[in-house]
């Protein structure tokens, strides 16, 4: 997977050069959802009583939100919708950089083994 990504991203990085001012307004979307998607597996899991596995499964599969999967129609556009692979690649971009974070932050601060709903509910 990393190597398919580093691909993708190396055949489509100069596309992200040439539309940066379009890139950079889009990005600010795709770094919020990184941040509020494990704010909301946490109510999800919480609301629906699930394990602490299930929860970090959640926000992973949630953050990511399978971008690659829809390059390859984002290719097949129409050449004056060139800016879209670049876009896209700019999500997969902030994702990777996301799930660094969430690698580190999911076990330890969101979803702790030690950590449930009702104590985390109690705390409030």
């Amino acid at each position: 997977m990393a190597l398919t990504s580093l691909l993708v991203v190396a055949s489509q990085i100069g596309r992200i050069e040439q539309y940066v001012p379009v890139v950079i307004r889009a990005v600010p979307i795709y770094v919020t959802f990184m941040i509020l998607t494990p704010l909301l597996a946490r109510l999800t899991v919480c609301a629906f009583r699930l394990d602490t596995q299930t929860g970090r499964a959640l926000i992973f599969s949630a953050g990511t939100r399978n971008s690659l999967v829809v390059l390859p129609l984002a290719l097949a556009l129409p050449a004056d919708w060139i800016v879209v692979p670049a876009v896209i690649v700019a999500q997969t971009l902030v994702e990777l950089i996301g799930e660094l974070f969430y690698i580190r932050l999911v076990p330890s601060v969101i979803f702790r083994e030690d950590r449930h709903c009702d104590a985390a509910l109690a705390e409030r």
